[in-house]
């Protein structure tokens, strides 16, 4: 049987807008296909773990609203346990509005609602899902919150992955509880306190192993159409995207991670887990929207570019 994987972060509704390129300030745009749909870092990592195959479960708050209805509903036929998704009195559920230009690339704004209300005594409630396996964490929900997450988790022997978004500076001790980092080029350069700019293969090699300096075992660096590079301290390997038209980049990174925790849940190598991880969240970038994106095990596993 495979190891259990917890998600412990946001659930979000999203709502999506295409346009032909994102908006400069004071610019008003003609845009189309506006669609409402589940989403939230959290909740999409754990729809893509239950939809491919993984034993997920969800931690986290939504509102008493219909969205947080929708969420549970998603979630639940994802096969993902939403038992510890908790209702929050006077919150509404976590909202974001995201833009979408032609070519795939995004532009999103969060309210976090209920999210903001997950604390670290709500792990308490959830603590009996904290089992040996896999831990998911993401920068949605209050720091405090995913830094006791990462010790419960720590404390009872489960591997944590740890997605490093929205990009900001973390605090030694979360870096400390993490075995897997997961940045994407943004999110790396702004740990590493270095300017937003485009990053080479060799330079995500270079930045890699100055993550692995602030304390996690695994650096997996994502680099979207280029693929991704990890590294543990002794080895290093960049591992190349499948070549895919972009249509919505929302969610491909939580696509990756869900993926990657089925694979290892799973007993597959890093090098194995990787290329699986990286397959899924290429296929999610041909679809629009975030967890209506998220492929299905059996289109991964037969997948050729």
């Amino acid at each position: 049987m495979t190891k259990p994987i917890v998600v412990v972060g946001s659930l979000n509704m999203d709502f999506v807008l295409r346009m032909p390129h994102l908006p400069a300030r004071g610019e008003t745009l003609r845009g189309w296909d506006f669609q409402m749909l589940p989403g939230g870092k959290g909740a999409n990592q754990a729809c893509a773990a239950g939809r491919l195959g993984g034993r997920a479960k969800m931690v986290g708050r939504v509102g008493s609203d219909i969205f947080g209805q929708q969420q549970r509903l998603s979630l639940g036929q994802a096969g993902v346990e939403t038992t510890f998704v908790l209702e929050t009195e006077g919150e509404a559920t976590g909202v974001a509005l995201i833009f979408v230009e032609t070519g795939g690339q995004n532009m999103i704004v969060i309210a976090a609602g209920a999210n903001a209300k997950l604390l670290p005594a709500d792990l308490t409630t959830a603590q009996a899902a904290f089992t040996p396996g896999f831990l998911l964490l993401q920068l949605e929900s209050p720091p405090e919150t995913v830094e006791a997450a990462a010790a419960l988790g720590k404390s009872r022997g489960m591997m944590t992955i740890l997605d490093p978004a929205p990009a900001q500076s973390l605090r030694t001790e979360l870096l400390q509880l993490t075995d897997l980092l997961t940045p994407n080029e943004t999110e790396a350069l702004t740990m590493l306190g270095r300017p937003l700019q485009e990053v080479t293969i060799r330079e995500a090699a270079q930045m890699a192993s100055a993550l692995l300096g602030l304390g996690p075992t695994h650096v997996i660096i994502k680099l979207g159409a280029q693929g991704a590079w990890w590294s543990d301290g002794q080895t290093g390997r960049h591992f190349p995207a499948p070549r895919v038209e972009a249509v919505d980049a929302t969610a491909a990174g939580d696509t990756f991670n869900g993926a990657l925790a089925v694979a290892l849940a799973e007993g597959k190598t890093m090098e194995e887990a990787i290329p699986f991880a990286g397959t899924a969240a290429a296929l999610s970038v041909t679809r629009l929207g975030a967890q209506a994106s998220i492929p299905r095990r059996i289109e991964v596993d037969q997948f050729s570019p």
